[in-house]
């Protein structure tokens, strides 16, 4: 049986994006298959003692642009600090890859394209617009579907649900990988995933 990884994230999150694609490959060559958990993190800090970006320090947010710019240099990868559409409403864009999820489809790159399009193209994910050209662009010919069951109360349920359990996992930021009863926080944890992979 084929090792599973649950993937607690956010949409919005400038550390889900730098991990992600990293995260993808490591499970690909594992073996290893993803869970895709949209998670509500302001459901989740509350109960953590974690805080929304505007409330932290400004030290805190400062220290936070230095450590992007270090990041998307070390990784080679195009992102915009202070995007043009962030923080997004991601309720629906959440619950297209909630519906993509319940039909058996690979969310990898419909996620992926979600959080490159807030990151590095600065497109707006709480637009139905956007969310249906990035469907098309990743290989999603049931976009409007998705979209239309994004929307649904039963998507919302279900990442409420997620936030549950990520609370109940112990998580308390994204993004979040869990293997069995391992927790690894942050794409800067991907290493030790990589590793724990591989014992077994």
């Amino acid at each position: 049986m084929a090792r599973q990884i649950i993937y607690h994230f956010s949409l919005n999150s400038p550390w889900t994006y730098l991990g992600d694609a990293r995260f993808q490959e490591i499970a690909a060559r594992h073996g290893a298959k993803i869970i895709h958990k949209p998670t509500n993190f302001g459901m989740v800090f509350p109960e953590t003692g974690g805080l929304p970006l505007p409330k932290r320090a400004p030290a805190r947010q400062a220290y936070r642009l230095q450590e992007l710019d270090r990041w998307r240099h070390h990784l080679d990868i195009k992102l915009v600090p202070q995007p043009a559409f962030f923080p997004a409403d991601e309720k629906t864009a959440a619950g297209m890859v909630i519906a993509a999820a319940n039909e058996g489809l690979d969310c990898g790159p419909l996620v992926n394209g979600i959080l490159t399009a807030v990151w590095a193209e600065e497109r707006n994910i709480a637009d139905d617009d956007t969310l249906l050209a990035i469907a098309g662009e990743r290989g999603f010919d049931n976009g409007a579907a998705l979209l239309a069951a994004g929307k649904t109360e039963a998507a919302e349920e279900q990442r409420i649900q997620n936030s549950k359990d990520a609370l109940a996992g112990g998580v308390f930021g994204a993004p979040s990988y869990v293997v069995g009863e391992h927790l690894f926080w942050g794409q800067d944890r991907l290493e030790f995933l990589d590793r724990a992979l591989g014992q077994t």
